[in-house]
């Protein structure tokens, strides 16, 4: 047992490159989960940097020397963090709140008539003890959220200073990062074996996937929301910058997102437009709008990612979904496609020693 054991570590662990990955691999995953929130801001800097990083580099295709292309890129970015602030957040959470103040008790009253109304259309279907419960069960769980709500909101009210702070650290940091960066990237080198073929093979691959998932997954998000913000407008449906915020964040969950933004949507032009033409020229625009998404948008964005099975998607954003939330979810792709190469460079490393001693025996 122990020389199967011996055989099995020598084949697949016996290599110094591979030890280091995996190290990299778990240190990475213990900093995460150990110390996460309290480097959360630091995680959030290196995104953003990294994120920036291909439009330095656009910059200084023009001629540019780095130090003013990072100062350029910089000022763009703290000019877009800042008119989300104080310009998109107000206006988003001003839709919000008035929907919650005066849509959604007309929301309430709807549902409960609708519920009532069930068993005198469909009484072999519904009776009317049924309406009943489905009637205290929709008011329990209203009740549920909202005291769910209220006390997120309470609990939160401490973190005020913290939100501050982590809005102020962010931007410095991305700032360094982004003037020292090559600073850093030789100094984290140095660390690394001389030997490292595998490890920069799956670095220069898990870079361009990086790279091109998260700079597309943005421009999507933007796009998405701006084009349904704007049908909605010219559609004249209410809340259409609260709409088109969620439609656009909800690219970030492959296959699930679109079906989850589809229901606000059409309950909120049921509430204005009620089952009449208007409401369903709303839903042809909006599938319209999905389809050019999922059929023109995303292949031209994502052409070159890598192929991953649907079932390897959903499977991802359920499991890092759970694990890290949010972040689990816009990354369960990217991580994914981590596995994947890590897997591929080690057995590609495994089979070419397996090639040499062959080789050498022979």
């Amino acid at each position: 047992m122990w020389r199967l054991v011996s055989l099995w570590y020598e084949k697949y662990f016996s290599h110094e490159e591979v030890v280091v990955l995996l190290l990299l691999l778990v240190a990475a995953a213990l900093t995460v989960a150990f110390l996460g929130n309290v480097l959360a801001p630091l995680f959030v800097a290196v995104f953003i940097a990294y994120l920036l990083d291909g439009m330095v580099s656009a910059v200084r295709s023009w001629g540019a020397p780095r130090i003013l292309s990072v100062i350029a890129v910089y000022i763009a970015f703290l000019g877009i963090l800042l008119s989300a602030i104080f310009i998109l957040l107000p206006l988003t959470w001003g839709q919000l709140a008035t929907f919650v103040n005066e849509q959604l008790p007309r929301l309430v009253l709807e549902v409960r008539q609708l519920i009532q109304v069930l068993p005198e259309r469909f009484p072999e279907l519904v009776t009317v003890e049924q309406s009943d419960l489905w009637i205290a069960r929709f008011q329990e769980s209203l009740t549920h959220y909202g005291e769910w709500i209220l006390s997120a909101s309470v609990s939160k009210l401490p973190n005020v200073m913290a939100i501050l702070i982590f809005l102020v650290l962010v931007p410095v940091l991305v700032f360094f990062l982004m003037k020292d960066k090559e600073v850093l990237v030789n100094k984290i080198s140095g660390w690394l074996p001389d030997d490292r073929e595998m490890l920069s093979q799956v670095w220069d691959e898990m870079n361009q996937q990086f790279s091109n998932y998260i700079r597309g997954k943005f421009i999507e998000i933007w796009i998405v929301g701006s084009v349904t913000y704007i049908a909605l407008m010219i559609l004249g449906v209410n809340y259409a910058l609260l709409l088109g915020f969620l439609v656009g964040l909800s690219v970030l969950i492959p296959f699930i997102g679109a079906a989850v933004a589809t229901l606000p949507v059409a309950l909120v032009g049921y509430f204005q437009f009620g089952f009449t033409s208007e409401w369903v020229t709303l839903m042809v625009v909006y599938a319209v709008i999905q389809g050019l998404d999922g059929n023109v948008l995303v292949p031209l964005l994502f052409s070159e990612a890598v192929n991953l099975h649907p079932v390897s998607i959903i499977v991802a954003v359920l499991v890092f979904g759970g694990v890290w939330g949010l972040w689990g979810v816009f990354f369960a792709i990217p991580l994914a496609t981590l596995i994947k190469a890590v897997l591929t460079a080690w057995s590609n490393q495994v089979r070419r020693r397996q090639d040499d001693d062959l080789g050498v025996g022979a």
